[in-house]
């Protein structure tokens, strides 16, 4: 009996949510980050995620979930992604720095390449890069077939063969200032014809 694209479909979802398990585990007992007893924060989102939301570090309130984007960050992120009609379901949100460290600076580098796993993983067809510490971090990993993703925002660019790439500034910043909410909805808005444009399954 021939298998259903359903079939198949539900196998690669299996299979990323075990390879995320397995990176969950590998970041929990990770020996590299001064972080003390304190958890790493965790991407969450759909597994299979056609959008990648990138922030450099965690804010307190992150800290405290072990959730990346959870808090004001995330309720903002959810507000712009109805507004712009992308299902939530199809998001899924990490950090460069997942440890709860004072000074972001103090990471190991194959701590933040993790992210090479997670984009390997999810597979996403574009990564929305938030401010210009996660834009270095990000061009700063060896990604296969990736070129260098310019610091020009709200412009669709193309990072690797199938991953598209938006540079945006960083939501955490972008919340308490009219001006750098405008920028940021300036340049976050793109996505949503990028999606509007995207093939259906």
């Amino acid at each position: 009996m021939p298998v259903t694209d359903d079939e198949i479909r539900e196998k690669y979802l299996e299979r990323a949510i075990r390879e995320l398990n397995t990176l969950t585990r590998e970041l929990q007992s990770c020996p590299h980050c001064p972080r003390g007893n304190l958890m790493p924060v965790l991407g969450s989102g759909h597994p299979q995620a056609d959008i990648m939301l990138l922030k450099h570090a965690p804010l307190p309130s992150e800290i405290e979930e072990g959730v990346a984007f959870y808090g004001r960050a995330g309720g903002a992120l959810m507000k712009s992604l109805k507004r712009l009609q992308i299902d939530p379901l199809a998001v899924y949100g990490t950090l460069c720095v997942k440890c709860p460290l004072s000074d972001a600076s103090l990471a190991d580098p194959a701590c933040i390449s993790r992210v090479v796993a997670e984009l390997a993983i999810v597979q996403p067809k574009i990564i929305v890069v938030m401010g210009p510490d996660a834009l270095t971090a990000l061009n700063d990993m060896e990604i296969p077939l990736a070129h260098a993703v310019e610091p020009r925002l709200g412009e669709i660019q193309q990072m690797t063969p199938t991953i598209d790439a938006l540079y945006v500034p960083n939501i955490d910043e972008s919340l308490d200032e009219q001006d750098a909410k405008r920028a940021f909805w300036a340049a976050f808005r793109t996505l949503g014809d990028w999606y509007a444009s995207q093939p259906p399954y």
